[in-house]
């Protein structure tokens, strides 16, 4: 099956680290959304151009995350047994956020500390002190998805060990799981898998609706609409995983939920509250359930069609798409302080925001690449984020070089 089979899934490692990498464009948008101050640096150039690729991007990126977490989930525990299964989740997800988050989480203070001098003329201001560090406080930052991924992991082993006891011959998965799989994944899949979505969103108390899913990064529990819907992503990938041959009728009809998804995102965008993020609270209302249901909507529109143009199209091995996947994890860890710290650096200048965001990417996306090729990819940091990689042997005059064992 075309990008499905073989000796790796190409076509959706590329997806996977596609959208770790989307996450740098996404926060490197927020120093120029339009309004009042929401990020820590807020730059002298706005752009509406830019709070539409923010609310586009977050309608998306991270539900197609979960459902290929999901997917790879299940293949590698499948390939692997539960108990390896267990030691390479924490190896990969676990020592990751226990190793990276203090370094993180140092260079986030240290960073804001110095955007905040920098705003006030060279000189730190006064302001209220932190909040205690309490489970509703922790701050995961945006290492919160590797957070979200260990809960989903355990959660599903315990679902799959109750559900071996059940169905010990598989006969109840085979018979009952798999054809409604199949009817979800089917023409309808974006309305069906919206709708949990919608309720989720819809029943949220405090909901800034013009920012969708509230994300999970403050809290040892995460919020409810996340694990809702992202629970639901990464549980209908780990199902899908059972039927892979569903992602090739997915490749066949991709274009057929671009266009929806655009209308859906649009529209949403518009009882949002337009291009300008609104921060007010919305009250229940029939404005409210059509934004969460055109926004659930829309998410899995744009999930099916980056995930089946994805195995249509990128089927194929690219060492350009395999180097950046393996460089996107590496790349979403860190990039957080290198952001803010390069929007805090330009935010003064009076230059358009076309000029400055594709600055800002540039530079990061320098620093990011050269640390992960100089210190990273056949380092012991390597080794634990995507397993061991030897360097590539250098060949004498005249003879071809061998390439790097993957």
């Amino acid at each position: 099956m075309s990008g499905v089979v073989g000796e790796r899934y190409h076509a959706l490692d590329a997806v996977r680290g596609g959208v770790l990498v989307l996450g740098v464009f996404f926060h490197a948008t927020l120093s120029f959304l339009p309004g009042d101050q929401m990020w820590l640096v807020m730059d002298a150039s706005r752009s509406t151009e830019l709070s539409v690729l923010f609310f586009t991007l977050h309608i998306f990126r991270m539900t197609v995350f979960f459902v290929l977490a999901g997917f790879f989930g299940r293949l590698l525990l499948e390939r692997l047994g539960v108990g390896a299964f267990v030691v390479n989740r924490v190896k990969r997800i676990a020592t990751p956020l226990v190793m990276f988050w203090p370094l993180v989480l140092t260079a986030f203070i240290a960073t804001l500390i110095w955007a905040a001098a920098q705003a006030n003329g060279g000189t730190v201001p006064d302001g209220p002190p932190p909040p205690p560090l309490t489970a509703e406080t922790f701050p995961l930052l945006h290492l919160w998805f590797l957070y979200v991924l260990l809960i989903f992991y355990a959660a599903t082993l315990v679902l799959r060990g109750l559900v071996h006891l059940i169905d010990r011959n598989g006969t109840m998965r085979a018979r009952l799981v798999d054809p409604v799989v199949r009817l979800i994944a089917g023409p309808l899949a974006p309305v069906l898998l919206a709708i949990p979505v919608a309720v989720a969103l819809y029943f949220k108390s405090n909901w800034m609706m013009w920012f969708g899913i509230p994300t999970p990064d403050t809290g040892l529990v995460p919020n409810t609409v996340a694990l809702i819907a992202y629970g639901v992503a990464f549980g209908f990938g780990w199902l899908l995983n059972r039927q892979p041959g569903i992602l090739e009728s997915w490749g066949k009809r991709w274009a057929l939920y671009l266009l929806p998804a655009i209308g859906a995102t649009a529209a949403a965008l518009v009882l949002g509250g337009g291009t300008g993020p609104a921060i007010a609270t919305p009250e229940q209302s029939l404005t409210t359930l059509s934004f969460a249901a055109l926004y659930g909507f829309a998410s899995w529109c744009w999930t099916i069609a980056i995930i089946g143009f994805a195995v249509r199209h990128l089927a194929g091995h690219s060492p350009a798409r395999r180097y950046l996947a393996d460089a996107s994890y590496w790349i979403y860890i860190v990039h957080l302080p290198i952001v803010i710290a390069l929007q805090t650096l330009i935010a003064p200048y009076q230059w358009p925001w076309f000029a400055k965001y594709p600055l800002i990417l540039a530079v990061a996306f320098a620093i990011m690449l050269a640390s992960y090729q100089l210190i990273v990819r056949y380092s012991w940091i390597g080794s634990i984020l995507n397993g061991k990689k030897q360097k590539p042997v250098k060949a004498k005059r005249g003879e071809p070089q061998l390439a790097a064992a993957e």
